[in-house]
């Protein structure tokens, strides 16, 4: 199981499909789970929840990497 950070289009656009993925590498995990408040993958295998601008802002900082801030966020654990 790994962390996925997906991103869609805002509510108001009719396209839904995925325009954005990145999967977030083992070493980050925990720092973001700690960002999430999250406990464990295994406690949170339950769907995608909306990242925050706050949360993508802190994830990008631990990741090393940007996120789109044109997009919808979420975060959800993947097989």
């Amino acid at each position: 199981m790994h962390l996925c950070i997906t991103g869609f289009l805002p509510d108001s656009s009719e396209d839904s499909s995925l325009k954005y993925e990145f999967d977030v590498a083992p070493e980050f995990e925990q720092s973001v789970m700690d960002i999430l408040g999250w406990k464990s993958l295994e406690a949170e295998a339950d769907g995608e929840l909306p990242l925050t601008r706050e949360q993508a802002g802190q994830i990008a900082d631990v990741v090393e990497a940007s996120l789109p801030d044109n997009l919808n966020l979420f975060i959800g654990v993947v097989a």
